[in-house]
């Protein structure tokens, strides 16, 4: 689903994966490794909007503008499902919660942390390396060493997801999925996914340093 508007076409790097449900609209760049999940809308129809490597857009979340305003995602930029980027800036290996709401002209420094539900107000600039929840936003701590590690490994399994998808997504015709057979107690795929739960248990050792649920966003 990209879309030419007014004269203006989405350039997407053939490395990117944006999801066929996705919506991806005018003045729009998509740079490497990007991962664009179903249901997102990236409508730079009113501005422009980059998206530069590494960053994912997670499902159904929305990327927007006023008028004649630029969205930049820098890289490694990790936005959760559900959440609003209305004429914000996203600094370097941010992470943005799920159901996040940042309006025009917001800036989130490098490496911090927006809470999920959060509202983050026209024009607040978020420190590098803090965190914000709530409504309004507030700063309420720094995220520490180990947190930016525990994070920036999670948005490198959402690099890793681009080449996975391009390789072995496809939609099936109703003949390969429609049964009448009973659900099976066991799972009929284990072991399929064993190297991406591993490598979320390794992470976990992590998660401790992590564990204020307000700040979660998806791994």
């Amino acid at each position: 689903m990209i879309y030419e508007f007014n004269g203006m076409r989405p350039t997407v790097h053939p490395s990117a994966y944006v999801h066929p449900t996705a919506s991806v609209i005018g003045n729009v760049q998509i740079g490497r490794d990007v991962y664009i999940g179903p249901g997102a809308c990236i409508r730079g129809d009113w501005g422009r909007i980059v998206i530069k490597d590494g960053c994912n857009v997670q499902e159904n979340s929305t990327v927007h503008q006023f008028p004649g305003t630029t969205v930049i995602l820098h890289e490694f930029a990790h936005v959760g499902h559900g959440a609003i980027v209305h004429g914000a800036i996203l600094k370097r290996n941010c992470l943005i919660g799920m159901n996040a709401v940042l309006m025009d002209d917001a800036v989130i420094g490098e490496e911090a942390v927006v809470g999920a539900l959060c509202f983050v107000p026209a024009g607040m600039k978020v420190p590098d390396r803090k965190i914000v929840v709530g409504n309004p936003a507030r700063v309420v701590k720094d995220v520490t060493d180990e947190m930016a590690d525990w994070k920036t490994r999670g948005t490198m399994l959402y690099q890793s997801h681009p080449k996975e998808c391009h390789g072995t997504m496809r939609e099936l015709p109703a003949i390969d999925y429609v049964t009448d057979a009973d659900i099976p107690e066991a799972d009929p795929y284990e072991g399929r996914q064993a190297a991406i739960i591993a490598t979320w248990h390794k992470d976990k050792g992590n998660k401790k340093h992590h564990d204020d649920r307000t700040i979660e966003s998806d791994r």
